[in-house]
């Protein structure tokens, strides 16, 4: 008993050490708290992020008096946040980055009695593997149709005894826990995070990803349209805003009748629709050519009267 006494000292000092020596080397630390975090979610990511992320798990006493001795600003607030068992993560990318990749990093783990289920849970038609017996009861409580073939349970056909969103019972949860299905999917968040002298909340550290790039790429195109506009040239928009002014050149030039290898065959067939247009628009005997003669060649016939008397 006496060595079991001696020894926790010790790892307690280690690990008291270690917590004023991390924040010191890192930029950023982070909290989360264990209570719906389980151990299986830790190890794939403490291997994914060995080389950027530092994870302690440590005891909320011992840290608490390590930040009442740190002169870092706010570290004594965050400490106020340590209840239970928790674990700190130490890093020098953004907090906000490090929030998003661990959400990115969920898992599916198997159900407890009472959690919900994070998606539809489907049970399809195989065998079990199990044997008859009290079993069948359970899968006939939770409306799985089966049967009794070659010494073991079939399921007949794909059920859902839950959908996403619905409590999971411990019977239930039992069950999918024989047939390796789990339907919880699991993920860390962080609870707060103290980044150079800040003290970002749970809700200051979400970032909806989708939602931002939106509008990014909203922004560029405002940015791009605006530049374009007022002809503040750029490596990005130079090709419109030189095809723009050529195509404003190229209007003026056909508007203002100055022709040029480009613009003549536009400016004639303008200048020619323009003509048909002022013809269309003048009386008939203005645009006929031979209206004079022909009324020159009437004017003869007046003298009909006359020559009928001299022949008299």
């Amino acid at each position: 008993m006496l060595e079991n006494r001696t020894k926790f000292p010790k790892k307690k000092a280690r690990m008291y050490q270690l917590l004023q020596d991390l924040p010191k080397k890192y930029s950023v630390m982070a909290l989360v708290r264990m209570e719906k975090v389980r151990a299986s979610q830790l190890l794939p990511l403490r291997k994914k992020f060995r080389n950027e992320v530092k994870i302690i798990s440590i005891k909320d006493k011992i840290a608490k008096k390590v930040f009442e001795k740190l002169d870092i600003p706010h570290i004594k607030k965050m400490g106020e946040k340590l209840t239970g068992q928790c674990l700190l993560m130490f890093t020098n990318m953004s907090p906000f980055k490090l929030n998003v990749l661990l959400g990115q990093n969920k898992i599916m783990l198997a159900a407890r009695g009472g959690d919900i289920a994070s998606v539809d849970v489907v049970v399809p038609p195989k065998n079990t593997g199990i044997a008859p017996g009290p079993m069948l009861t359970e899968f006939k409580e939770n409306k799985i149709p089966t049967k009794i073939d070659q010494g073991t349970i079939w399921i007949l056909k794909e059920t859902t005894p839950i959908k996403k969103g619905e409590i999971i019972t411990t019977k239930l949860a039992a069950l999918l826990g024989k047939l390796d299905i789990k339907p919880i999917e699991a993920g860390i968040i962080l609870n707060s995070a103290l980044s150079e002298g800040v003290l970002f909340t749970e809700e200051e550290l979400v970032v909806d990803v989708e939602k931002s790039r939106e509008k990014l790429i909203q922004a560029a195109q405002e940015a791009k349209s605006l530049s374009i506009e007022i002809a503040y040239i750029t490596p990005e928009n130079a090709q419109h805003i030189i095809s723009k002014a050529a195509q404003s050149a190229r209007s003026l030039s056909i508007e203002s009748g100055f022709l040029t290898d480009e613009t003549k065959e536009q400016i004639l067939q303008k200048a020619h629709g323009q003509a048909q247009n002022v013809s269309s628009k003048l009386p008939a005997e203005a645009t006929t050519g031979d209206a004079p003669a022909d009324k020159a060649d009437a004017e003869p016939k007046a003298d009909a009267p006359a020559d009928k008397a001299d022949a008299e």
